[in-house]
Protein backbone atom coordinates (compact mmCIF):
# COMPACT_ATOMS: atom_id res chain seq x y z
CA UNK A 1 0.00 0.00 0.00
CA UNK A 2 1.65 3.17 -1.05
CA UNK A 3 0.68 6.48 0.59
CA UNK A 4 1.75 10.27 -0.72
CA UNK A 5 0.40 13.49 -0.62
CA UNK A 6 2.05 16.51 -1.22
CA UNK A 7 0.50 19.56 -2.55
CA UNK A 8 1.66 22.50 -4.15
CA UNK A 9 0.77 25.06 -1.53
CA UNK A 10 2.69 22.91 1.40
CA UNK A 11 5.84 23.85 -0.68
CA UNK A 12 5.50 27.54 -0.65
CA UNK A 13 4.04 27.20 3.30
CA UNK A 14 7.97 25.73 3.40
CA UNK A 15 9.40 28.40 1.88
CA UNK A 16 7.60 30.97 3.71
CA UNK A 17 8.18 29.09 6.98
CA UNK A 18 12.21 29.24 6.63
CA UNK A 19 12.10 32.99 6.11
CA UNK A 20 9.95 33.47 9.14
CA UNK A 21 12.27 31.42 11.52
CA UNK A 22 14.98 34.31 12.20
CA UNK A 23 11.96 36.24 14.25
CA UNK A 24 11.39 33.64 16.29
CA UNK A 25 12.61 32.35 20.15
CA UNK A 26 10.84 29.04 20.24
CA UNK A 27 9.13 26.26 17.92
CA UNK A 28 5.87 24.45 19.37
CA UNK A 29 5.77 21.69 17.57
CA UNK A 30 2.23 19.68 17.70
CA UNK A 31 2.35 16.01 17.12
CA UNK A 32 -0.49 13.17 17.27
CA UNK A 33 -0.08 11.63 20.62
CA UNK A 34 -1.11 8.57 19.05
CA UNK A 35 1.30 8.48 16.27
CA UNK A 36 4.64 10.65 17.93
CA UNK A 37 7.57 10.26 15.83
CA UNK A 38 5.63 9.64 12.69
CA UNK A 39 3.52 12.68 12.77
CA UNK A 40 6.78 14.93 13.10
CA UNK A 41 7.88 16.16 9.87
CA UNK A 42 11.78 15.66 9.42
CA UNK A 43 12.29 19.03 7.79
CA UNK A 44 11.17 20.58 10.67
CA UNK A 45 14.66 19.94 13.26
CA UNK A 46 16.66 21.51 10.11
CA UNK A 47 13.95 24.07 9.69
CA UNK A 48 14.36 24.47 13.87
CA UNK A 49 18.84 24.17 14.28
CA UNK A 50 19.74 26.58 17.28
CA UNK A 51 15.99 27.62 18.61
CA UNK A 52 14.37 26.29 21.81
CA UNK A 53 11.90 23.51 21.08
CA UNK A 54 8.60 22.86 22.98
CA UNK A 55 6.74 19.01 21.75
CA UNK A 56 3.10 19.25 22.82
CA UNK A 57 1.31 15.49 22.53
CA UNK A 58 -1.72 16.17 21.23
CA UNK A 59 -5.35 14.48 21.35
CA UNK A 60 -3.52 12.60 24.27
CA UNK A 61 -6.91 11.57 25.31
CA UNK A 62 -6.88 8.96 22.37
CA UNK A 63 -3.79 7.63 23.46
CA UNK A 64 -2.63 4.78 25.52
CA UNK A 65 -1.55 6.57 28.86
CA UNK A 66 1.11 4.33 29.37
CA UNK A 67 2.57 5.41 25.88
CA UNK A 68 2.20 8.69 26.79
CA UNK A 69 4.26 8.50 29.46
CA UNK A 70 6.70 6.74 27.50
CA UNK A 71 6.43 9.30 24.86
CA UNK A 72 6.68 12.16 27.17
CA UNK A 73 10.13 10.44 28.66
CA UNK A 74 11.58 9.71 24.91
CA UNK A 75 11.47 13.64 23.95
CA UNK A 76 12.59 14.74 26.93
CA UNK A 77 16.32 12.86 26.68
CA UNK A 78 16.48 14.14 23.49
CA UNK A 79 16.62 17.54 24.73
CA UNK A 80 12.96 18.86 23.77
CA UNK A 81 10.91 20.48 26.56
CA UNK A 82 7.26 18.16 26.60
CA UNK A 83 3.58 19.06 27.50
CA UNK A 84 0.46 16.62 26.97
CA UNK A 85 -2.32 18.31 25.85
CA UNK A 86 -5.77 17.92 24.60
CA UNK A 87 -6.28 20.93 22.41
CA UNK A 88 -10.23 20.54 22.29
CA UNK A 89 -10.89 19.78 25.94
CA UNK A 90 -8.10 22.33 27.16
CA UNK A 91 -6.82 19.63 29.28
CA UNK A 92 -2.90 20.25 29.85
CA UNK A 93 -2.92 23.36 28.07
CA UNK A 94 -2.57 25.71 30.70
CA UNK A 95 0.60 24.20 31.58
CA UNK A 96 1.88 25.18 27.92
CA UNK A 97 2.69 28.94 29.55
CA UNK A 98 5.36 27.72 31.73
CA UNK A 99 6.98 25.37 29.49
CA UNK A 100 7.19 27.96 27.14
CA UNK A 101 8.82 30.57 29.91
CA UNK A 102 11.23 27.37 30.79
CA UNK A 103 12.32 26.67 27.35
CA UNK A 104 12.79 30.42 26.45
CA UNK A 105 14.20 31.54 30.27
CA UNK A 106 17.59 32.08 28.66
CA UNK A 107 16.36 34.71 26.36
CA UNK A 108 14.10 36.29 28.40
CA UNK A 109 16.97 36.71 31.26
CA UNK A 110 19.20 37.96 28.37
CA UNK A 111 16.55 40.62 27.08
CA UNK A 112 16.37 41.39 31.03
CA UNK A 113 20.31 42.09 31.59
CA UNK A 114 20.07 44.62 28.07
CA UNK A 115 17.06 46.35 29.81
CA UNK A 116 14.56 44.96 27.69
CA UNK A 117 11.41 44.47 28.90
CA UNK A 118 8.02 42.99 28.23
CA UNK A 119 9.29 41.76 24.73
CA UNK A 120 6.62 38.95 23.85
CA UNK A 121 8.46 35.76 23.25
CA UNK A 122 7.73 35.03 19.87
CA UNK A 123 6.86 31.28 19.04
CA UNK A 124 6.38 29.77 15.71
CA UNK A 125 3.67 26.72 15.53
CA UNK A 126 4.27 23.97 13.55
CA UNK A 127 2.89 20.56 12.24
CA UNK A 128 1.38 18.08 9.96
CA UNK A 129 -1.96 18.14 8.93
CA UNK A 130 -5.07 17.58 11.13
CA UNK A 131 -2.54 17.77 14.28
CA UNK A 132 -4.75 20.18 15.70
CA UNK A 133 -2.68 23.51 15.84
CA UNK A 134 -5.48 25.79 15.17
CA UNK A 135 -7.52 24.39 17.68
CA UNK A 136 -4.73 24.34 20.52
CA UNK A 137 -4.33 28.30 19.56
CA UNK A 138 -7.69 29.13 19.75
CA UNK A 139 -7.75 27.33 22.94
CA UNK A 140 -4.26 28.73 24.73
CA UNK A 141 -5.48 32.04 23.36
CA UNK A 142 -8.73 31.57 24.62
CA UNK A 143 -10.95 33.04 21.68
CA UNK A 144 -11.20 32.10 18.60
CA UNK A 145 -8.41 33.47 16.29
CA UNK A 146 -7.19 30.85 14.46
CA UNK A 147 -9.50 28.98 11.66
CA UNK A 148 -10.15 25.27 12.66
CA UNK A 149 -11.53 22.44 10.70
CA UNK A 150 -11.43 18.59 10.74
CA UNK A 151 -10.13 18.43 7.48
CA UNK A 152 -6.43 18.29 6.59
CA UNK A 153 -5.01 21.61 4.93
CA UNK A 154 -7.80 24.40 6.34
CA UNK A 155 -4.87 26.50 7.23
CA UNK A 156 -2.89 28.37 4.35
CA UNK A 157 -2.02 31.24 4.98
CA UNK A 158 -0.18 33.39 8.18
CA UNK A 159 -1.36 34.47 10.86
CA UNK A 160 0.05 36.47 14.13
CA UNK A 161 -1.18 36.05 17.61
CA UNK A 162 -0.92 38.35 20.32
CA UNK A 163 -1.30 36.76 23.49
CA UNK A 164 -1.76 38.93 27.00
CA UNK A 165 0.65 36.37 28.28
CA UNK A 166 3.85 37.96 26.87
CA UNK A 167 3.56 35.46 23.89
CA UNK A 168 3.17 35.94 20.48
CA UNK A 169 2.36 33.14 18.18
CA UNK A 170 2.85 32.57 14.06
CA UNK A 171 0.36 29.81 13.31
CA UNK A 172 1.24 28.38 10.10
CA UNK A 173 -0.26 25.78 8.03
CA UNK A 174 0.21 21.82 7.89
CA UNK A 175 2.88 20.56 6.05
CA UNK A 176 4.30 17.21 5.10
CA UNK A 177 6.96 16.25 3.40
CA UNK A 178 7.54 15.22 -0.19
CA UNK A 179 8.53 11.62 0.32
CA UNK A 180 7.51 8.82 2.90
CA UNK A 181 10.78 6.69 2.94
CA UNK A 182 9.04 4.66 5.59
CA UNK A 183 5.49 3.52 4.04
CA UNK A 184 4.62 2.96 7.28
CA UNK A 185 4.61 6.28 8.39
CA UNK A 186 2.35 6.98 5.24
CA UNK A 187 -0.21 4.28 6.86
CA UNK A 188 -0.18 5.64 10.46
CA UNK A 189 -0.96 9.10 8.84
CA UNK A 190 -4.07 7.79 7.01
CA UNK A 191 -5.41 6.15 9.87
CA UNK A 192 -5.26 9.20 12.13
CA UNK A 193 -6.62 11.17 9.09
CA UNK A 194 -3.70 13.61 8.38
CA UNK A 195 -3.96 12.26 4.86
CA UNK A 196 -7.06 13.12 2.50
CA UNK A 197 -9.36 9.77 2.62
CA UNK A 198 -10.13 10.33 -1.20
CA UNK A 199 -6.98 9.62 -2.14
CA UNK A 200 -6.82 6.19 -0.11
CA UNK A 201 -7.70 2.95 -0.06
CA UNK A 202 -9.75 2.94 3.24
CA UNK A 203 -10.25 -0.97 2.59
CA UNK A 204 -6.67 -1.99 2.89
CA UNK A 205 -6.14 0.55 5.24
CA UNK A 206 -8.82 -1.34 7.67
CA UNK A 207 -6.90 -4.59 6.99
CA UNK A 208 -3.44 -2.95 8.20
CA UNK A 209 -5.19 -1.53 11.64
CA UNK A 210 -7.04 -4.87 12.08
CA UNK A 211 -3.59 -6.52 12.20
CA UNK A 212 -2.02 -4.32 14.42
CA UNK A 213 -4.86 -4.26 16.86
CA UNK A 214 -4.61 -7.82 17.60
CA UNK A 215 -1.35 -7.84 18.03
CA UNK A 216 -1.00 -4.89 20.55
CA UNK A 217 -4.38 -4.42 21.61
CA UNK A 218 -6.27 -8.16 21.96
CA UNK A 219 -9.68 -8.28 23.11
CA UNK A 220 -10.30 -4.51 22.00
CA UNK A 221 -12.13 -5.69 18.79
CA UNK A 222 -14.23 -8.37 20.37
CA UNK A 223 -15.12 -5.83 22.62
CA UNK A 224 -16.64 -3.40 20.37
CA UNK A 225 -17.75 -5.53 17.84
CA UNK A 226 -18.50 -9.06 19.57
CA UNK A 227 -16.51 -10.50 17.14
CA UNK A 228 -14.01 -13.74 17.26
CA UNK A 229 -10.27 -12.44 16.81
CA UNK A 230 -8.73 -14.91 14.58
CA UNK A 231 -8.03 -16.31 11.44
CA UNK A 232 -7.11 -13.16 8.25
CA UNK A 233 -7.88 -9.30 9.00
CA UNK A 234 -10.14 -9.82 5.75
CA UNK A 235 -12.27 -12.48 8.11
CA UNK A 236 -12.70 -9.97 10.85
CA UNK A 237 -13.99 -7.30 8.68
CA UNK A 238 -16.56 -9.98 6.94
CA UNK A 239 -17.09 -10.09 11.02
CA UNK A 240 -17.23 -6.62 11.75
CA UNK A 241 -19.40 -6.00 8.54
CA UNK A 242 -22.01 -9.12 9.69
CA UNK A 243 -22.40 -6.93 13.31
CA UNK A 244 -22.43 -3.83 12.06
CA UNK A 245 -25.39 -5.33 9.62
CA UNK A 246 -23.50 -3.40 6.56
CA UNK A 247 -25.21 -4.21 3.61
CA UNK A 248 -25.08 -3.47 -0.27
CA UNK A 249 -28.51 -3.31 -1.93
CA UNK A 250 -28.36 -6.74 -2.76
CA UNK A 251 -28.14 -8.04 0.74
CA UNK A 252 -24.02 -9.01 0.03
CA UNK A 253 -21.56 -7.45 2.79
CA UNK A 254 -20.50 -3.97 2.29
CA UNK A 255 -16.71 -4.43 3.47
CA UNK A 256 -15.95 -0.52 2.48
CA UNK A 257 -18.69 0.75 5.17
CA UNK A 258 -17.23 -1.76 7.20
CA UNK A 259 -13.95 -0.05 7.19
CA UNK A 260 -14.28 2.91 7.31
CA UNK A 261 -16.67 2.33 10.51
CA UNK A 262 -13.64 1.10 11.56
CA UNK A 263 -11.58 3.77 10.78
CA UNK A 264 -13.61 6.41 12.15
CA UNK A 265 -14.41 4.58 15.70
CA UNK A 266 -10.56 4.24 16.16
CA UNK A 267 -10.29 7.60 15.07
CA UNK A 268 -12.75 8.99 17.55
CA UNK A 269 -11.44 7.05 20.34
CA UNK A 270 -14.98 4.60 20.48
CA UNK A 271 -12.35 1.39 20.12
CA UNK A 272 -10.41 2.73 23.35
CA UNK A 273 -7.09 4.27 24.08
CA UNK A 274 -4.70 3.56 21.56
CA UNK A 275 -1.23 4.41 20.29
CA UNK A 276 -0.02 3.04 17.13
CA UNK A 277 3.78 3.15 17.35
CA UNK A 278 5.96 2.85 20.67
CA UNK A 279 9.49 4.25 21.69
CA UNK A 280 11.24 0.65 21.78
CA UNK A 281 9.96 -0.54 18.60
CA UNK A 282 11.37 2.63 16.50
CA UNK A 283 14.61 3.16 17.86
Amino acid sequence: MNVQWYPGHMTKAKRMMQEDIKLIDLIIELVDARVPLSSRNPDIDELGKNKARLILLNKSDLADERQNAAWESYFLEKGFFVVKVNSKSGAGVKAVHGAIQEACKEKIERDRRRGIKNRPVRCMVVGIPNVGKSTFINTFAGKACAKTGNKPGVTKGKQWIRLKKGVELLDTPGILWPKFEDQNVGIRLALIGSIKDEILNIDELSLVLIEYLVHHYAGILTQRYEIVEEGKPVEMLEAIAKNRNCLLKGGDLDYSKAAALLIEDFRSGKLGKITLEIPEETE
